[in-house]
């Protein structure tokens, strides 16, 4: 039963990691840009989850968990570079 609850779950993720990827192509300004990145992120750690419950292995979580946090850091960091030209204060 969880091999079908993963196989649906890789569809589902990569349908919107390809739908992600559209945006980022296609998104008309510079924000929807950056928010198709940040989504892509989290659908990247959404497929780093699901290998690790694949994998029957606590260390893909680890990953998954430094991966959000890195992924979170450079989203804030580029929207602030958007906003005030700057990162750091």
């Amino acid at each position: 039963m969880i091999e079908y609850a993963l196989n649906f779950g890789y569809a589902a993720v990569s349908v919107a990691v390809l739908l992600n990827l559209w945006r980022l192509l296609r998104g008309p300004s510079l924000m929807d840009r950056v928010l198709a990145v940040d989504t892509m992120v989290i659908n990247i750690i959404a497929l780093i989850i699901l290998f690790g419950i694949q994998q029957r292995t606590t260390v893909f979580f680890e990953g998954a968990l430094l991966f959000a946090m890195f992924g979170f850091i450079s989203t804030v960091a580029y929207c602030r570079f958007i906003l005030r030209g700057d990162v750091i204060e």
